[in-house]
């Protein structure tokens, strides 16, 4: 189920949105990193919806279960779970087998014949919980190497107008990272930029990825898009987004990523029942009204996690 990411730096997710608990297993993690319970929760915070109406909002309160010993890494599986309090698996009973617009319902049912439809289970947005617990270890160990990794909502839409509504809206993360030293990538199948773009759109709302100029390089002449030297051994421009042939340059990598609205709308849709019946429904429970200010963190978890990744294997590139 390709629950697994990364070669070296390694993650399985798990858990449900209505499960029992999410977390996550680290193996590769080396061993001397210092890391707590408090630096992982201090990342899961940022995920929680904080002030967002009618939101789900729980404790996620994580336990290391092993591979840390006073307070360092082992260099053992990492294991940290975080428990599910505040669910309200009634909510969605009424939509059991009605495929809700927008959702994974349908395309998991195709694929697996069986789902749990409490908050969508796997293909829930609670599924990043495991995203972002395994990114802060990452995070750890790239601050170790000067490696910080920013990103930011370059989009405000007014939250209680879209509630009062019953829609909901999407946006763009921006991230920007800095200190990544150059020689990091693959220069075919594994390049960094294609590595990122398949984390980043493995998030689950996120529709589309663009590095340094993107899509607007398609409209400029070379010598508008190519980098050129400038003052203090830099460049004058970053259009190249911080990745060249796959591989980083040494300049700062810069990405933006697109995220759909959020699908749980509380609007009166159409939608097809396990039966291919067209039913008329209404979506009730506690929905974010805009992801994209929960999502910031989980852009930079992935991203770090790739990072964290590549900046092992750049060991074993050369003697």
């Amino acid at each position: 189920m390709s629950n697994i990411f990364g070669r070296i730096f390694r993650v399985t997710t798990f858990g449900e949105s209505h499960g029992e608990a999410m977390g996550c297993v680290i193996d590769g993690c080396p061993a001397g990193l210092e890391i707590s319970a408090n630096d992982i929760e201090t990342e899961l915070a940022l995920r929680r919806p904080g002030s967002a109406h009618g939101s789900r909002d729980e404790e996620d309160i994580p336990e290391i279960l092993s591979g840390v010993f006073e307070g360092k890494t082992l260099g053992s599986p990492i294991a940290v779970i975080v428990k599910n309090k505040n669910h309200n698996s009634g909510d969605y009973d009424k939509l059991k087998d009605i495929y809700r617009p927008g959702h994974a319902d349908f395309t998991w049912q195709a694929k697996y014949a069986r789902r749990d439809h409490r908050g969508g289970g796997r293909s829930s947005g609670r599924e990043t919980l495991g995203r972002v617990a395994s990114g802060a270890v990452a995070k750890k160990l790239l601050s170790r190497y000067g490696i910080t990794i920013t990103a930011l909502s370059l989009t405000a839409p007014n939250i209680k107008e879209l509630h009062a509504e019953g829609d909901s809206a999407g946006g763009v993360i921006s991230c920007k990272v800095t200190g990544v030293p150059p020689g990091l990538g693959e220069p075919v199948f594994d390049k960094l930029d294609a590595r990122l773009s398949a984390a980043i759109i493995s998030i689950g709302a996120c529709k589309g990825i663009e590095f340094g100029a993107g899509f607007a390089a398609a409209d400029m002449k070379g010598s508008e898009n190519n980098d050129q030297p400038g003052e203090n051994g830099g460049y004058a421009t970053n259009n190249s987004g911080g990745i060249l042939g796959g591989i980083s340059t040494g300049q700062d990598i810069l990405f933006k990523a697109a995220f759909k609205p959020t699908p749980s709308i509380s609007k009166k849709q159409k939608a097809y029942d396990k039966n291919g019946n067209i039913q008329e429904i209404e979506i009730h429970g506690r929905h974010d009204t805009c992801i994209v200010p929960r999502a910031v963190v989980v852009v930079e978890s992935m991203t770090a996690l790739v990072l964290a990744d590549f900046l092992l294997l750049s060991r074993v590139s050369r003697v």
